[in-house]
């Protein structure tokens, strides 16, 4: 590690916008609310509202339990917002534990950034807002839905530019102390999650390539075309 931190900084429920809303409607829902029903009060996509509702129960601001007892049919999964800040038993290590694991990955696997890369898809796939079977996104709103994707996970991407080539600047990086060290891991991470994000909404264009830290606070994702999309069953 370049810095023997060994404990992360004092807690800080610090929650970006799209968690804040999510933590207002159950606040305002003192009986709980499912997934779906979250995602609808928040234009969250339901995977991306579910992602947000796993770490409000991690960092102790929500709980999981069940609702419709009494009813037929099987409980269905609700949140609650937890009824009072959680006093933490000890101080956390999770920038600890990310060094160390991606340590393990560098060195377990033959191919790490390939690897991070193939990750990385799964989960922009996972949290895209796919569209319907019959809708064609185009570039704008291909855009717009990898800015959502990208904004939800706490990146700060601004406005498509060109430098020369259409480039999106990233102002954020949300693992930057990590990529720091394992920086060819973290970066591949987030070019499969931006690349995942775009074959999810069936995009005209893709990253062909991530530039880290151009600035201290920049990174560049640089878009290219995409002539035709073949299905994934066809591959």
């Amino acid at each position: 590690m370049s810095e023997r931190t060994v404990h992360d900084a004092a807690p800080a429920p610090a929650v970006g916008e799209s968690r804040g809303r999510v933590l207002d409607v159950l606040r305002a829902a003192p009986e709980g609310a499912g997934v779906r029903e979250i995602a609808e009060q928040t234009g969250l996509h339901s995977n991306t509202a579910r992602f947000h509702l796993d770490i409000l129960v991690k960092e102790g601001l929500a709980e999981r339990g069940t609702g419709g007892h009494g009813r037929p049919g099987r409980p269905r999964t609700v949140y609650r917002a937890a009824p009072s800040p959680r006093v933490p038993a000890g101080r956390r290590s999770y920038r600890l534990l990310a060094q160390m694991l991606t340590g393990l990955v560098t060195e377990a696997l033959p191919q790490p950034a390939q690897a991070a890369v193939g990750a990385g898809e799964a989960w922009g796939r996972y949290l895209a807002d796919t569209p319907s079977p019959t809708q064609r996104v185009d570039t704008e709103e291909a855009l717009r839905r990898l800015a959502q994707v990208l904004t939800d996970v706490s990146f700060a991407p601004g406005p498509v530019e060109n430098r020369p080539g259409p480039v999106i600047p990233l102002h954020h990086c949300p693992f930057r102390e990590i990529a720091a060290d394992h920086r060819d891991l973290v970066c591949s991470l987030h070019l499969g999650l931006m690349r995942g994000a775009l074959k999810e909404v069936r995009a005209p264009l893709d990253v062909d390539r991530l530039e880290p830290f151009v600035e201290p606070s920049l990174c560049l994702a640089h878009l290219t075309p995409v002539k035709q999309r073949r299905p994934d069953h066809d591959a």
